[in-house]
């Protein structure tokens, strides 16, 4: 069987083995010795043969297996230094002993394969955790280009499954696109930013494929993909935020103010020579004249424009948590406090301006803490005795009529006069009436671009219905029916005509602001219009309306606001107006 193969080929064959082999024959003399033999027992293979295995190696079992003819399989023994795994088999020929062979191997050699096996295996198990782990859809392929791993994520971004996928071709999972792992596989460059749909609902995404080298050699490629709907999403978002920290910057200037009457270019040029110095400001007028638009344009002509501005609406939050949102407060200052406490909207401003609109409506014990803002130049937070030091110019803005709140002991006296240093009266738009076709031209500007329409402007007639209107809401109201007429036209229209003016829809229906005035069935149109104006007539109804709305709530003058559709101030102020 064996008679065409030379000594020197069995030699090189044994050679060539990686276990190291030792042969005796029935004297128990060494006659095969192989070189990994040879390294692992530290001897000398020419020099051993014909020797007794005995005297090369002193504890081997060798001799014993030439009597007992029985083998021993994996066992563990100490070779000089050498600690190995060795297996003794006797040499049988016809039934009869000839000799006996050792097949060992190095132990230590062994652990090593074992521990690299686990490390692998622990690795493998760390790396799938991971990738399972992550948000991000992997998908993993050979170098042939077929499946071998994906990730939970990539099935709910693709509604592929494990199963559609591994040992599949890369080009499985794409709906429309070319495959960016065959591209990678073929070039061994990596691609990045790439758009395409994948999935049997024809996912939008974005991938990152990069190739997979293991010693310099390209073993597959790992690709990274992306929902290009979340990317929106998260542009949304950072859309929003950014919105609202330009909300927290003044960004109105006096250019933004429109009107060329008397009354309002003296108020404009009053606002510009304060804007100038560090005094408070308090600026009054009615609700919708532009009080706001003053306190923006304020700051940014003042020295302060490069810090910041902040806008806080008393009547929006209840006291306890105004005061929060004003001063700040210290860790443990009431439940629910952060920790590490909180500054305030004065310390957030410190440097630049604090705008405090509706400021007639705070309570009169969060006066007290303000009159001290204004007085020594210090807050001190919620729950806290140490004052801190601010630079803070404040801006304040009132519909009320702060004199008579003061007489009814609902305003401190003392705080009126430091908030009271520099007054501004902003003119209703009644007291300006000349700046409506300015205002008009400026709102049809501002609504074609919201609304993607095309007017070109409104006719005179309707014009001059909006010049004999009284406006009790002033320049939001006029924005509120201009904005109404806008949306009412035709997309044709370029025109706005007096029959889309809201104010004058029906005749048993008027449309005020916000709110809607029912007039009574049983009175005839003589009844309600004779010897009236359009004034009268509203003011009338407006009055009975809220008579009726009142006593439907008990008085309950939030919830009659909350049933009419306008801010409490402002029931508040029609409550004053009409003597109820």
């Amino acid at each position: 069987m064996y008679s065409n193969i030379s000594k020197h080929e069995i030699g090189v064959i044994l050679d060539s083995i990686n276990n190291g082999i030792i042969a005796i024959n029935n004297k128990a003399e060494i006659t095969i010795i192989n070189k990994y033999a040879e390294k692992i027992l530290n001897i000398n293979a020419k020099e051993s043969y014909g020797k007794p295995i005995t005297e090369v190696i002193p504890n081997t079992r060798l001799h014993i297996i030439l009597k007992t003819k029985k083998s021993e399989i994996d066992q563990k023994q100490i070779v000089g230094e050498a600690t190995i795994i060795t297996s003794r088999l006797p040499i049988m020929e016809k039934e009869k002993i000839i000799g006996a062979v050792a097949i060992f191997r190095d132990l230590s050699r062994i652990q090593e394969l074992a521990d690299e096996l686990t490390n692998l295996r622990e690795i493998k198990s760390m790396f799938k955790a991971i990738i399972n782990s992550t948000q991000d859809a992997i998908s993993v392929v050979d170098e042939h280009g077929n499946g071998i791993l994906v990730n939970p994520e990539y099935t709910r971004l693709t509604g592929l499954t494990e199963k559609d996928v591994i040992g599949k071709p890369a080009t499985v999972d794409i709906a429309e696109g070319e495959s960016m792992h065959m591209q990678v596989l073929r070039t061994g460059e990596p691609v990045w930013g790439v758009t395409m749909k994948v999935g049997p609902n024809k996912k939008e995404v974005v991938v990152n494929v990069a190739p997979i080298l293991v010693e310099g050699k390209l073993k597959g490629s790992v690709g990274v993909i992306h929902d290009v709907s979340e990317i929106k999403k998260l542009n949304e978002e950072l859309d929003k935020a950014k919105k609202l920290i330009r909300h927290l910057e003044a960004k109105y200037t006096f250019d933004d103010i429109i009107g060329q009457s008397k009354s309002i270019k003296s108020v404009i040029e009053q606002a510009k020579r304060i804007a100038d110095t560090s005094a408070t400001v308090l600026l009054r007028g009615e609700s919708g004249t532009g009080k706001e638009i003053f306190a923006h344009a304020i700051h940014n002509q003042s020295k302060r424009k490069h810090n910041q501005f902040v806008r806080v609406n008393c009547t929006a939050l209840s006291e306890p948590l105004l005061e929060s949102e004003l001063f700040g407060y210290i860790e443990g200052a009431f439940t629910g406090a952060k920790r590490g406490g909180k500054k305030g909207l004065f310390e957030q401003a410190n440097g630049g301006t604090i705008f405090l609109d509706e400021i007639g409506e705070i309570k009169y014990n969060l006066q007290t803490k303000l009159l001290r803002v204004l007085h020594e130049k210090e807050i001190v937070r919620v729950g806290d005795t140490k004052a801190v030091e601010i630079d803070v110019r404040i801006i304040a803005a009132t519909n009320l009529d702060l004199e008579k709140a003061v007489k009814q002991g609902k305003f401190r006296e003392d705080l009126y006069y430091r908030l009271n240093v520099v007054p501004l009266f902003i003119p209703p738009l009644r007291k300006r009436i000349e700046d409506i076709p300015l205002l008009v031209e400026h709102l049809i500007k501002k609504y074609n671009q919201e609304y993607g329409r095309s007017v070109e402007k409104i006719s005179d007639d309707a014009l001059k219905i909006l010049m004999k209107f009284d406006w009790p809401g002033n320049v939001r109201e006029l924005e509120n029916v201009i904005s109404r007429a806008m949306i009412k036209m035709k997309f044709t229209d370029n025109i706005i005509m007096a029959n889309h003016l809201p104010i004058f829809e029906d005749d048993k229906l008027f449309q005020n602001n916000k709110h809607i005035i029912y007039f009574n069935s049983k009175e005839t149109k003589e009844d309600i219009y004779q010897n009236k104006t359009l004034k009268e007539v509203i003011e009338d109804k407006e009055k009975e309306l809220i008579q009726y709305v009142l006593e439907k709530t008990n008085g309950n003058k939030t919830l009659a606001a909350k049933r009419l559709g306008i801010a409490t101030r402002s029931l508040y102020y029609k409550l004053d107006k009409y003597r109820l």
